[in-house]
C-alpha cells in the first residue's frame, strides 16, 4: 500500500518506519524467553507466566529514561551505549524488589528517523535485555517532525518482572546489626549528567576526545560508559542467601536511595573511604568544589547497588557476588535510628 504523499511531505515516512521495524525484528527475537507468546509487529505483546514456578506471582514494573546523558551520545554520534543504559535503569529497579525481569518495551521518538542511528540505539537495548535476561517484546518508534532537532531523539523504557509474593523485597526485615554491602558502579551510570556537562564542557571547556588527569581513556568514552546491569548476579544471590534489602543507586545517590528501603527505626551508617571512588567522581568533586554530602546525593559515587544482609550471611554474599564478577565492598552497617537523625549517616575513615 502506497503511503499518502501529503504525510510524507509533512516529514513522516511511514514506509521507512515499517522498514525499520522489519530491520530490528531479529534483534528483538534474539532476546526472547520461553514466556513470549507473540512475535514482533502486533498491537501488543503476550507473555505467559509459568504457574509451575509460582503460587502467588506478583508483577513488578518500572519505567525510566536516560536523561541528559543523551546529549553526550548526540555530541559523539555514538548511540549503542545509551540503549544499554535504558534497560539498566529499569531492570535494576525491578530486581531490587526480588523480581526477575521478564520483558522490556522501549519508546524512541525523533524528528526524522535516521535508520543507522536508531539501529545503534536498538542494538544497545537488545544487548541490555540479553544482559538482564529479559525479552525485548516491542516498543514504539515515533517520527515527530519539528519536535526534535535534527539528529536528536528521546528514549524511555518499561520493564516488567515477576516474583513470588512471599519473596517480595521491601526492606521491612532490615534491622540493627545488618551489614551494608556495595557493588561497584561502572562510572556515572545515567545520573548527574547535567552537572557533569556543566563542569567539563560548559565551564571546563574540556575535549571529549582527550583523557583528563587520572583517566586512562578519552573523557567522552568515560562519560558514555553504560550503566552496569546487576540482574543476573543479584538473582543468583537471592537464590542462595537471605537478603534483607536491596537499593539501586540512581538519582539521589546513596543518601537518598538507601532510605527508600529502610524501616523508620533504622539508620545506615556508611563508612566513607571503605570503597574506592572512581577518578571521574573525584574530578567533578575537585573541579566544582562540591562538598562530599552533595556528591553523595547527586551521583552513585562508585556504588551502583546496595545489598543489606544479616551479619552471618555477609561473607557468603560477598563470595557469591564476586564469583559472578562483581566488585563488592563492606560500606557500612545498620544501627538504630535516634530521634532527629537522618536515615543515612556518614562516618569518615
Amino acid at each position: 500500500m502506497k503511503q499518502p504523499e501529503a504525510y510524507k511531505e509533512a516529514g513522516v515516512d511511514i514506509e521507512a518506519g515499517e522498514a525499520f521495524v522489519r530491520m530490528i525484528a531479529p534483534l528483538a527475537r534474539s532476546t526472547f524467553r520461553p514466556e513470549v507468546a507473540m512475535d514482533i509487529g502486533g498491537f501488543g505483546a503476550a507473555i505467559a507466566i509459568d504457574w509451575r514456578r509460582y503460587r502467588e506471582p506478583l508483577l513488578v514494573a518500572s519505567t525510566d529514561g536516560v536523561g541528559t546523558k543523551l546529549r553526550l551520545a548526540f555530541l559523539l554520534d555514538r548511540h549503542e551505549t545509551v540503549g544499554v543504559d535504558l534497560v539498566a535503569m529499569c531492570a535494576n529497579d525491578v530486581v531490587v524488589q526480588g523480581a526477575e525481569p521478564l520483558f522490556f518495551l522501549d519508546y524512541f521518538a525523533t524528528g526524522t528517523l535516521d535508520p543507522r542511528q536508531a539501529y545503534q540505539v536498538l542494538e544497545g537495548i537488545a544487548s541490555g535485555c540479553t544482559q538482564a535476561g529479559c525479552a525485548l517484546v516491542g516498543g514504539e518508534t515515533a517520527e515527530m517532525p519539528s519536535f526534535y532537532p535534527k539528529g536528536e531523539y528521546e528514549l524511555a523504557g518499561f520493564c516488567v518482572g515477576v516474583v513470588e509474593k512471599s519473596r517480595l523485597l521491601t526492606g521491612s526485615t532490615i534491622a540493627p546489626g545488618d551489614v551494608v554491602l556495595g557493588l561497584a558502579s561502572s562510572g556515572l551510570h545515567s545520573n548527574g549528567y547535567s552537572l557533569a556537562r556543566k563542569v567539563f564542557l560548559e565551564e571546563g571547556n574540556c575535549s571529549l576526545a582527550e583523557p583528563l588527569p587520572g583517566l586512562n581513556r578519552p573523557l567522552g568514552e568515560e562519560l558514555l560508559e553504560p550503566t552496569r546491569i546487576y540482574v543476573r548476579p543479584v538473582l543468583r544471590l537471592l537464590e542462595r542467601v537471605p537478603v534483607q534489602g536491596l537499593a539501586h543507586i540512581t538519582g539521589g545517590g546513596l543518601l537518598r536511595n538507601i532510605p527508600r528501603v529502610l524501616p523508620p527505626s533504622c539508620t545506615a551508617l556508611l563508612a566513607v573511604g571503605a570503597w574506592p571512588v572512581p577518578p571521574i567522581f573525584s574530578l567533578i568533586e575537585q573541579r566544582a568544589a562540591i562538598p562530599l554530602e552533595e556528591m553523595l546525593q547527586t551521583f552513585n559515587y562508585g556504588i551502583g547497588m546496595v545489598v543489606i544482609t544479616r551479619p552471618e550471611d555477609a561473607s557468603r554474599a560477598e563470595e557469591l557476588l564476586e564469583e559472578a564478577g562483581e566488585k563488592v565492598y563492606r560500606i557500612g552497617s545498620i544501627v538504630p535510628r535516634d530521634p532527629g537523625f537522618d536515615p543515612v549517616v556518614l562516618r569518615r575513615q
